[in-house]
């Protein structure tokens, strides 16, 4: 799918001077852009992969050629809208990473539907971040369109909200009207958000009149105590608890509990805040690989699971080129990226896949940047292949810019 440019290049002057010569590039710099370059030349058809592509593109791009940057970022930010507008929540966001210009992210902002604020989240946070004078009024009339139509993006008030003031009239407005119009309790997104919905509350709670935020801390209670238990639930409940007492002060907090049975049978039910508990991660430790002889390494490592073999293996090859033992770092690469590759064919079950190729390649590249862009060329999808070769280039740019 082709997402075309807009703008035309000024007309280059008759005689060059100092401040519009073509700047000579080192060696290094030509080999990371040209690597960019054939990486976002390749296809992407989904437009979560093009996206990401472009995204980590303009960054290793913006100190070398930031003209060149500026056009992918612009390309990345028209896919944003696309993906958009089409009910797509973006998995990363040239908006939220600062590298698109103002005007497009204002153009952004005018063409958005405010049916998908929500899905917006990260984009609108970033756009009235970076260029609040050029987007905030507008994101703040799509805000209030999108809350007519029953559409409320937490974050996205919190960051306007703390835009305007915890004390102006236009957060207190809105403070009232999100506790007002909460979604369906009952609704999965309901259940995600509660967290989010809970700490906009205790951010503002002891900023506003004592009687809004009584108000408004029982109605964002009530509607969680229609919500199945779940430990987004009790989060939300112990973050908005402790917020209100800390509010109203703990004689009016027993009192508003004392008054209302549903309220105090939910507190009482919420135990302790749930403890949180990440998934675990598949991490490569080069100390442990530095450690045995390389066929009896290898021999376990094929026993594993290809996204920690592939993991293993390319810290068993950075530590082998580090020790300048050319040919078991080469062999153990070869597996890092066998694996890989058979783990980037299961990326249905495997969401972090991208950062897996990422990894993999930046070790190699660490160890012979040009054997890595080549290993990265031959893996078998055009988004793997493109993944990996910027990474290599994130690594020569690292080493270009000390």
């Amino acid at each position: 799918m082709v997402y075309p440019l807009s703008g035309q290049e000024r007309p280059k002057p008759s005689r060059p001077t100092p401040r519009n010569r073509a700047v000579k590039l080192s060696p290094q710099q030509n080999f990371i852009l040209q690597t960019v370059k054939s990486a976002v030349a390749l296809s992407q058809p989904d437009p979560q992969d093009r996206l990401r592509v472009l995204n980590s593109a303009s960054q290793v791009a913006s100190t070398i050629s930031p003209k060149y940057a500026a056009q992918l970022a612009k390309e990345g930010v028209q896919l944003e809208t696309f993906m958009v507008a089409n009910g797509q929540t973006p998995a990363v966001s040239i908006m939220a990473s600062g590298r698109a210009d103002c005007p497009s992210m204002k153009e952004f902002v005018h063409q958005l539907d405010p049916r998908f604020v929500f899905t917006a989240e990260q984009s609108l946070i970033g756009a009235i971040s970076r260029c609040p004078k050029a987007t905030l009024e507008l994101v703040r009339q799509k805000t209030d369109a999108a809350i007519e139509q029953g559409t409320i993006a937490p974050r996205l008030l919190m960051a306007l909200m703390d835009k305007s003031g915890a004390t102006s009239p236009w957060t207190q407005d809105h403070f009232v009207k999100m506790f007002g119009r909460l979604p369906d309790a009952t609704s999965e997104p309901a259940k995600l958000a509660a967290p989010d919905y809970a700490s906009m509350y205790a951010s503002l709670a002891e900023k506003i009149d004592q009687d809004l935020a009584r108000s408004t801390g029982r109605k964002l209670l009530t509607w969680l105590s229609k919500m199945e238990a779940s430990s987004q639930r009790s989060l939300a409940v112990n973050i908005t608890t402790n917020a209100l007492e800390r509010a109203l002060g703990k004689e009016k907090y027993r009192e508003l509990l004392a008054g209302d049975v549903i309220i105090r049978q939910l507190v009482e039910a919420k135990g302790p805040p749930p403890a949180v508990t990440p998934a675990p991660e598949e991490s490569a430790s080069v100390l442990r690989a530095m450690g045995g002889k390389g066929t009896e390494q290898q021999a376990d490592l094929r026993q594993l699971p290809p996204s920690l073999r592939a993991r293993e293996a390319a810290a068993h090859g950075f530590a082998r080129g580090i020790a300048k033992d050319k040919d078991s770092a080469a062999s153990f690469f070869d597996m890092a990226f066998s694996a890989a590759d058979e783990a980037w064919g299961q990326r249905a079950k495997l969401p972090k896949a991208a950062g897996l190729i990422e990894e993999v390649c930046e070790a190699a590249a660490q160890v012979d940047a040009l054997d890595a862009l080549r290993r990265a060329q031959r893996l078998e999808d055009p988004t793997a292949q493109a993944i990996g070769m910027i990474a290599v280039a994130r690594v020569v740019a690292g080493r270009d810019t000390h």
